[in-house]
């Protein structure tokens, strides 16, 4: 049997998903990883990037500290740790894949504040408004969505690279890979990257019916939007003057 026919089967097996460190157990594992780190690094980034982009300053700041960021490589984080008092495990693991979150959260954030027009924000003042309701009023809900592009982008990278979790005795579906590994089993492995992708393209659309559903506006997305301007475009006239 081919390595993909030993992977479908391993999949196939109800005793590979219920028993104990199974694939439930280490998908659980796997989204506690992330959703924590993805939340710190929500906590760090977001507000750092409405203040600099809301002042207009730091611009420069904001493109170093995103490339200085995103040149440490994990694995390399990762291996510090375990020579530091954090150690292995999945604190590690958590702390390294927020770094990891932080510039595409950070850098949307700024570009997205820092978009929003100048004039918006002086009419908004006009009508009496604090800066706390400005930016919760108003830049907030233009901003939103590269805001959300920068969450999605950074949750989709930390549940793909949260399988490194797995060498550092992090749990996660990384341990499947890494098992299969040690064991020479290649249908392990593979189901194990099968698991991996499928929940990475799950985080993708559950953040873009997210995204749909928080940003203000008319609720359609992309291709229904061209759907229904190809439907009310006007006819194009023909030489006589006459609609086809």
């Amino acid at each position: 049997m081919s390595a993909f026919g030993d992977a479908v089967v391993y999949l196939n097996d109800p005793f590979n998903w219920t028993r104990t460190n199974g694939i439930l157990d280490l998908l659980r594992q796997h989204l506690a990883i992330s959703v924590v780190a993805v939340l710190a690094a929500l906590v760090l980034a977001l507000p750092l990037g409405i203040a600099l982009g809301t002042s207009g300053r730091g611009g420069g700041a904001v493109v170093v500290l995103s490339n200085v960021s995103r040149a440490i490589p994990t694995l390399a984080l990762l291996t510090l740790f375990a020579v530091s008092p954090i150690g292995f495990g999945p604190r590690a693991t958590t702390i390294a894949l927020a770094v990891f979150a932080i510039p595409p959260i950070l850098t949307n954030t700024y570009v997205g504040f820092r978009g929003v027009d100048a004039d918006v924000r002086e009419a908004a003042r006009a009508m009496g408004m604090r800066r706390a309701q400005v930016i919760r009023r108003v830049d907030l809900p233009l901003a939103l969505p590269l805001v959300m592009t920068g969450v999605r982008t950074a949750a989709v990278q930390v549940v793909a690279t949260a399988s490194l979790a797995a060498l550092v005795a992090g749990g996660g579906l990384g341990r499947i890979v890494a098992l299969g590994f040690g064991q020479q089993n290649y249908g392990q492995m593979i189901a194990g990257a099968i698991l991996i992708a499928a929940l990475a393209l799950l985080t993708e659309l559950a953040l873009v019916l997210l995204t749909w559903a928080v940003t203000p506006g008319p609720r359609r997305f992309p291709f229904l939007q061209v759907r229904a301007r190809a439907g009310t475009a006007e006819p194009e006239p023909t030489a006589a003057g006459m609609p086809l």
